[in-house]
């Protein structure tokens, strides 16, 4: 009895095996290949948004270590962080230095912008500040 059960799923494979897939071997790596490539996408897009939040985070502080100095002021600042995004920012896009939320013992700059993406119509902006107090000369 368990061999003619064992010869009867023999034969089932062999019939399976010799009728072939119909096709659905190429379906399974068209789907398989839309999620592969997807995935890659999604990894290489996260990198760029990291990426350009390091750089704009690195302007930010370029140019708060320009505009702390004495005798300083934060278009000090605003241009070295400038300078540095016009070198190294090629990754964010469209940015924009201010100075806003500065005061006279404290400079704070901000770096706007706008992330590469691999998907048209999508927008990532990245948004960093970095802020410090100014140095001044005071008496012991």
């Amino acid at each position: 009895m368990r061999s003619r059960m064992l010869s009867g799923w023999r034969d089932a494979v062999r019939r399976r095996r010799m009728r072939g897939d119909g096709g659905f071997g190429s379906v399974e790596f068209a789907v398989l290949a839309v999620v592969v490539l997807a995935l890659i996408f999604t990894v290489i897009q996260v990198g760029l948004y990291y990426h350009a939040r390091k750089v704009a985070q690195s302007a930010a502080r370029q140019g708060v270590e320009a505009g702390r100095q004495f005798g300083a002021s934060t278009g000090d600042g605003v241009a070295q962080a400038q300078t540095f995004l016009n070198r190294f920012g090629g990754s964010v896009q469209g940015a924009s230095v201010s100075s806003a939320g500065s005061s006279a013992e404290e400079i704070r700059i901000t770096v706007h912008g706008s992330v590469a993406t691999l998907v048209p119509g999508l927008t990532l902006h990245v948004v960093q500040h970095a802020d410090a107090p100014i140095e001044r000369w005071t008496n012991p």
